[in-house]
């Protein structure tokens, strides 16, 4: 059985399959080489009604179906977590000390392990034990309030900002970070990653620029990064396409400017005052509207005036940046995002299908024997 390649080759995971953050930081820890074995339960399937191969976030890995209600699924279970380095959770606070996995009996039998644990409000605090989802994790940490129009409830944000940023990449950073000191020093540690935290973390620089009085939080849409000012947004085209647009820096704006032929327009003169924003995004509305999206990306597109079109998901893969870059990959004939980073002595291998290969313990231990 062929390792992995990447960074990450040969660190051994055990991931405890569920929804959401934890599986995608599992993806991630394998797309970057890491030896990564997904315990489901009997009967346990993808709740939605697609094709196993379309859960990409289960991609590149191993799985084996252990029931932890016997003695032999427990025993098993045992077997993965002696030889394992990193075991990755997502399930409600408790559930493992339930199932007799928890931090204290875990470390206590494997003292170097990184025990990290995803969750939305925390292992602590008054909600830790409520449910919740992306949405509501996010909004509680200041996240969501600025996202939208002044006049419109918050925009929900996919599930980027809560579930990913804040969760699972928070949650890949916290166990390669206590896997590191693991090394270093046999002290395994466990990792409370909550999608709170995270999201808060996200809004680090909207923070300082509150506290410095240069962030309006009372009236959403109106600052710099959230649609309050005109040469930082979207605007649609001839076509009914859309272009963003982002010349924040005075050098970019000038650009801007001279390559739409508004240097001297007075409306344009001053990039920041906020009297004139309201002008300058009727006229940006109305210039945009005069020509289709590939006629401004003739224009505009590969400029220093900060300029993109808007793609769909769709389009995306087809775009001349993203194919030469090989951005996204074709794995069994289903189409989506190829691992990042990018690393110049240890590249990932191309992602394999989803629908994680199942195998038993006795050969996930014998392939991992080759691992290390």
């Amino acid at each position: 059985m062929q390792l992995r390649s990447g960074p990450l080759k040969g660190v051994r995971v055990v991931e405890m399959a569920g929804l959401g953050p934890a599986p995608f930081s599992a993806m991630h820890l394998a797309d970057l080489g890491a030896e990564v074995v997904r315990v489901a339960r009997p009967g346990q399937k993808y709740p939605f009604p697609i094709k196993e191969k379309f859960n990409i976030y289960d991609r590149s890995r191993r799985s084996v179906v252990l029931d932890l209600q016997t003695d032999d699924g427990q025993a098993a279970l045992w077997q993965l977590l002696e030889r394992a380095e990193i075991l990755i959770e997502g399930f409600r606070p408790g559930v493992m000390e339930k199932l007799g996995f928890g931090p204290d009996e875990v470390l206590g039998r494997s003292p170097a392990l990184v025990y990290g644990r995803m969750t939305g409000w925390g292992q602590t605090g008054p909600l830790a034990q409520a449910a919740g989802h992306d949405l509501n994790y996010a909004a509680l940490s200041g996240a969501i309030w600025s996202v939208g129009d002044a006049d419109a409830p918050p925009t929900v944000p996919l599930n980027v900002v809560g579930d990913l940023a804040g969760g699972a990449m928070m949650l890949s950073v916290g166990v390669l970070a206590a896997l590191t000191h693991a090394r270093a020093t046999g002290q395994g540690q466990v990792v409370d990653t909550a999608m709170t935290d995270g999201s808060a973390l996200m809004m680090a620089m909207q923070y300082g620029f509150l506290s410095a009085g240069f962030w309006n939080d009372n009236e959403r849409g109106s600052n710099f990064l959230n649609g309050g000012m005109a040469w930082y947004g979207c605007y649609e085209t001839l076509d009914r396409q859309y272009v963003a647009l982002g010349c924040l820096e005075p050098q970019f704006y000038a650009e801007f400017l001279e390559r739409m032929g508004l240097t001297n327009d007075p409306v344009f003169k001053d990039q920041y005052t906020s009297t004139t924003q309201t002008l300058k995004k009727e006229r940006l509305t109305e210039v945009f509207a005069s020509k289709t999206r590939d006629e401004w990306c003739a224009i505009l597109e590969g400029t220093d005036a900060c300029f993109a079109p808007v793609l769909s998901m769709s389009e995306a893969p087809d775009h001349p940046q993203n194919k030469a870059r090989c951005t996204f990959v074709d794995v069994d004939g289903v189409i989506q995002p190829a691992p990042a980073p990018r690393f110049s002595r240890t590249p990932a291998a191309p992602p394999t299908a989803a629908g994680a290969r199942e195998m038993t313990v006795t050969e996930i231990l014998s392939y991992w024997s080759v691992a290390s």
